[in-house]
């Protein structure tokens, strides 16, 4: 077992975390209500309030065992109620609904980044600002590229299900029920089960990682921090 982070690294992840996910909530809810639904405008979910977006265990408990127990986080909020029915176009505008949460992730990502630049110039660079902001571009851009797997629930699933024919859309939508589970399973337990018999098949490392680090590299390239983030 890895050594036990310290305070401020938890506190670092915590806030980080939470910012992401309240911001990647209430996206889905605001562009949801821009394109005709009021439902998550209605119930609340459309603020900058963690209380509302948070699910006790996916967005607090899960991912704080995972964080001590190996470093790596996987979580979820309460999912942002949306009736297709009251959008204008519902299959396009689900589309839109679902990309608005990874789209906003980026952004913070963004955003971190050209902070983080700024404050480099400083004489005195605050090192705890420097790490949440290193941490806030790492985390976005994870949370926004995990989302965009193609597997129902997630949001990447729900953007497939609205571009792909119907041939193909609707066998993809019937895995929502189960679409966490095979995640889970695909991204945590078949790495575990491979690497105690002999050959681990990590498809996190192989697939998810240099993608992330590739789009870490493309911002850092456009904000000027170089490989700092």
């Amino acid at each position: 077992m890895p050594a036990l982070p310290s305070i401020e690294s938890l506190i670092i992840v915590a806030a980080v975390a939470i910012i992401a996910i309240t911001f990647h909530e209430a996206a889905h809810g605001y562009v949801a209500w821009k394109l005709g639904d009021p439902t998550a405008h209605q119930q609340g979910r459309v603020s900058f309030n963690p209380i509302r977006h948070i699910d006790p265990f996916g967005t607090v408990v899960l991912p704080l065992i995972l964080y001590i127990a190996s470093g790596w986080i996987l979580g979820w909020a309460k999912p942002v109620p949306v009736n297709p029915s009251r959008l204008g176009s519902p299959r396009r505008d689900m589309v839109l609904v679902a990309a608005a949460g990874p789209g906003i992730n980026l952004a913070l990502a963004f955003v971190s980044a050209v902070i983080l630049a700024l404050i480099g110039g400083l004489s005195a660079e605050p090192e705890f600002l420097r790490r949440l902001l290193t941490f806030s571009i790492y985390f976005n851009v994870l949370i926004g590229v995990f989302n965009l797997i193609p597997i129902p629930p997630l949001d990447g699933g729900r953007i497939a299900v609205g571009v792909l024919p119907g041939s193909l859309a609707f066998p993809l939508a019937r895995l929502e029920p189960y679409g966490m589970w095979i995640v889970i399973g695909v991204l945590l337990i078949v790495p575990l089960v491979t690497h105690q018999l002999g050959s681990e098949i990590n498809l996190f490392s192989m697939l998810i990682r240099p993608i992330v680090n590739g789009i870490i590299g493309g911002i850092a390239g456009i904000v000027g921090i170089g490989d700092g983030a």
